[in-house]
């Protein structure tokens, strides 16, 4: 007999939006690898280092004050879960990265309470990434990666950091928790790349 997680609604439906392997959810499951951080804004700070070792930080009221955008996507986990047309409202990384002087190829994510994961820089530009700090018109609770979280719709959703504290910036990949436990480097669900060898 099969056990299904609390949040999960069924097996889903035919739908060119799912991934392989993929099952649709109208609810939002949580799921961590740890403890629930709680991180008072007041001492929130993010903090982006380069690969040189240059480093700059934002406050929680100066990373409000950068433009936000309101974007809907779809969010595809691992645990073959999807959620369609999520509605999230986030500073794109350009804002942090696109006036940047780097030869950095891949970037380092890093969270409150010691979660890492790793991407390449480029999957964070191009519209394709933010840190967002809402959802569905509330503020990002911390269940769900509030006050803030890396947002990358296109990867599987472990790489969309909850409680994000930096980025580092790295000539050389390094993988995060996640890619040293066997999960797939890069993690593109429409490839199904969940684990090694994917």
């Amino acid at each position: 007999m099969a056990i299904v997680a609390r949040g999960f609604t069924g097996r889903g439906r035919s739908d060119p939006a799912l991934p392989p392997g993929q099952y649709l959810t109208q609810d939002f499951p949580v799921l961590s690898a740890g403890p629930t951080p709680r991180i008072d804004t007041s001492r929130w700070q993010f903090t982006l280092a380069t690969e040189t070792g240059e480093r700059q930080s934002w406050t929680w009221e100066q990373f409000l004050a950068l433009p936000s955008e309101d974007v809907t996507v779809d969010l595809h986990c691992v645990t073959k879960w999807s959620k369609l047309g999520s509605h999230w409202t986030g500073v794109p990384l350009e804002e942090f990265l696109g006036e940047l002087d780097t030869s950095a190829e891949y970037a380092s994510v890093s969270s409150y309470g010691g979660y890492t994961t790793n991407l390449p820089v480029e999957d964070l530009l191009g519209g394709q990434a933010w840190i967002a700090h809402r959802y569905d018109g509330e503020d990002l609770t911390p269940e769900h990666g509030g006050p803030a979280r890396l947002l990358v719709p296109h990867l599987y959703l472990w790489k969309s950091a909850k409680w994000i504290r930096g980025i580092q910036l790295l000539i050389e990949d390094e993988p995060g928790f996640w890619e040293t436990a066997g999960y797939h480097n890069y993690g593109d669900p429409w490839r199904e790349q969940r684990y090694w060898g994917d």
